[in-house]
């Protein structure tokens, strides 16, 4: 067989099993979130290269980490979902469990209360002093060890303690205290570690879709509680909430430890077109910079950076009225309006059912205003939060000026749907203006919203402990609003959607030559630039297994010389031969050049008898 016929041979071969890793998986980029960026990184859908197909190692499958063994029977993903999608639902599954824990203490509270007679606003308040400790040790932990075992380590380990809190409850509140600060402090790491795992696993322009779609965990957790809670109370008795949010959430952390991983290159099954399409959004970046520590942390930078400060004023006004709401709602309705417990909790959750869906949605939202180049990524994080946080403050006002319970219901749902947009705003503001120390950044500005909710038990307490009724619950959401609109106020002047100086990187061991940088065309655009990301599209992308060429290829050496009397014949099929570099025909090199050799493979034979015409041999 000839060589190029062989050459071609092995070309099908390698497509034929490049085709087979298309099954399961991306599932089209996961529904809209991604599966339309992969032309974008020169990818066709088929996993390949789009303008290069037949370059030798185009088509080489990514090395993949051996399979454990489970894997051996069940392959570790979700039909139908690719595995960035995989980790943000299970993100979500997990902080579900975890807000749902908190609002086991928040219903069970209102049954508590009457049989004991006594106020438990210690008790609401235990589980942030513990909450609080762990914000920036979490934010380091997430950058030193894998973000995705802190997470779910976290939420397994607290779901453990949640089934001690009933017997906690029959000894004292000295032992209910204990537990429940035990809980705060694992559940600390959970936001830091969060963002430590979209830094490996949410290209740039899906960071806002992604991250709410993990985040609206935390208003799902408190609309499925509510009415799960009342009812497990009404129909069981006030501890079995307790219990089944524990087993819940070990069950959970059991599926969390077989699925997600650290990121994408330790998958041992996704998808080789999914794994380029992160990798090459994401750069080098991730691979090049050094690890944060507390020494080389700009901690300076953080304290004095007025956007740093926007995203920590945000987060305090909005954990101040997220916190009012999951901890007293219940108990507001019941004091203002005597709705009984099971109704309480059906129509309480409402507010949080529209937040749930709000959220996500104001997640790809946000993404396509900035991948249209409409608004920059700071006008898009300004316009959300600040709008969501005024309309929230201005139906609080409402609430607390209320004279029905069909008035008061309303608005409050309106308010918290509303601040689900907010969350495109300040929480992913992290990524956008330190994506190298988002995880410390979140753990601080973590930290800085659980003082609000140590505060906010202390001062409605301290507001209604005289007198439970509508002018004290007045008091109250007025507060609250006051409190959002202050946050609308320093966010709209101060907060920004840039690349901040200090986050850049400065040694030069973060300034690696990036492989990448060679094969892409890249492309300023408003809306990326203003997070220090640019737009790529791939005029020959990089590929896994193929030797980096540069960018201009070097001059072709001169053909062989031929014997006069010898007339140069074109080679059979085009001059396709794989093991020797073709001469240039018409100024245009031949496509199939070996790239491994520019030169030929043994020089041309100068022996008459042997290699000449037959009138050449003496017989």
């Amino acid at each position: 067989m000839p060589a190029f016929d062989h050459f071609d041979a092995l070309k099908s071969k390698a497509g034929g099993a490049f085709s087979g890793w298309k099954s399961g998986g991306d599932g089209g980029g996961g529904g809209g979130l991604g599966g339309g960026r992969y032309e974008e990184f020169g990818l066709s859908q088929d996993g390949g290269a789009a303008d290069d197909a037949s370059t030798p190692g185009s088509n080489e499958e990514p090395e993949r980490p051996p399979l454990r063994h489970i894997d051996k029977y069940i392959r570790p993903e979700l039909p139908c979902l690719s595995k960035r999608v995989t980790v943000a639902l299970l993100s979500c599954l997990g902080f579900i469990v975890m807000f749902g824990m908190r609002c086991n203490m928040g219903m069970a509270k209102l049954q508590l209360e009457k049989e004991r007679n006594e106020s438990m606003a210690s008790v609401d308040s235990s589980i942030f002093w513990g909450y609080l400790i762990t914000q920036v040790p979490g934010g380091f932990l997430a950058t030193k060890y894998p973000a995705n075992r802190l997470f779910g380590g976290a939420i397994g380990t607290s779901s453990f303690l949640n089934l001690l809190v009933p017997g906690a409850l029959m000894l004292g509140p000295g032992a209910i205290i204990i537990v429940r600060v035990l809980q705060g402090l694992v559940e600390g790491v959970t936001y830091p570690a969060c963002h430590g795992i979209w830094r490996y696993w949410a290209p740039p322009l899906e960071r806002s879709r992604l991250a709410t779609l993990a985040f609206c965990g935390c208003y799902a957790g408190v609309m499925f509680a509510m009415p799960l809670c009342g009812e497990l109370i009404k129909r069981i008795g006030w501890q079995a909430p307790f219990y089944f949010y524990g087993c819940l959430g070990i069950t959970w952390f059991l599926a969390w430890i077989w699925l997600v991983f650290e990121r994408p290159s330790k998958h041992p099954s996704i998808e080789a077109r999914e794994l380029k399409y992160i990798e090459s959004s994401l750069g080098q970046a991730n691979s090049n910079q050094t690890l944060p520590t507390i020494a080389n942390t700009p901690w300076r930078a953080f304290f004095t950076s007025l956007p740093v400060w926007a995203i920590f004023i945000a987060n305090f006004c909005r954990s101040w009225n997220f916190y009012l709401l999951v901890l007293f709602q219940a108990t507001y309705i019941n004091d203002v309006y005597g709705i009984d417990i099971e109704e309480n909790a059906i129509l309480g959750a409402l507010p949080h059912l529209l937040m749930t869906i709000i959220v996500p949605s104001g997640g790809i939202l946000a993404d396509y205003l900035r991948k249209q180049e409409i608004m920059t990524t700071t006008q898009v994080r300004k316009v959300f939060n600040c709008g969501g946080f005024g309309m929230e403050a201005t139906f609080f006002l409402v609430v607390a000026f209320s004279k029905s319970y069909t008035q008061a219901i309303t608005a409050l749902t309106f308010g918290v749907a509303f601040s689900g947009f907010a969350i495109s705003g300040f929480n992913v503001n992290h990524l956008d203006i330190a994506p190298k120390y988002a995880s410390i950044l979140m753990g601080m500005s973590n930290g800085i919203g659980t003082i609000a909710g140590c505060i906010c038990p202390v001062a409605v307490h301290h507001l209604t402990d005289a007198k439970r009724n509508a002018e004290t619950w007045k008091d109250v959401f007025i507060l609250g609003a006051c409190i959002h609109f202050m946050g609308v106020v320093f966010y709209a002047i101060f907060a920004s959607g840039e690349l901040q100086e200090w986050a850049e990187p400065k040694t030069d061991e973060e300034k690696q030559w990036n492989p990448m940088d060679e094969n892409i065309h890249i492309k300023q655009s408003a809306s990326v630039q203003s997070n220090g990301l640019v737009q790529t599209s791939f005029t020959n992308p990089p590929n896994y297994g193929a030797v980096n060429q540069p960018h201009e290829k070097p001059p072709l050496p001169p053909p062989p010389q031929q014997m006069q009397h010898q007339p140069q014949q074109p080679p059979p099929h085009g001059g396709v031969n794989p093991f020797m570099a073709a001469p240039p025909t018409d100024g245009v090199s031949n496509p199939f050049n070996n790239p491994f050799r520019q030169e030929p493979v043994q020089p041309p034979a100068e022996d008459a008898y042997l290699h000449g015409t037959i009138n050449d041999r003496n017989y």
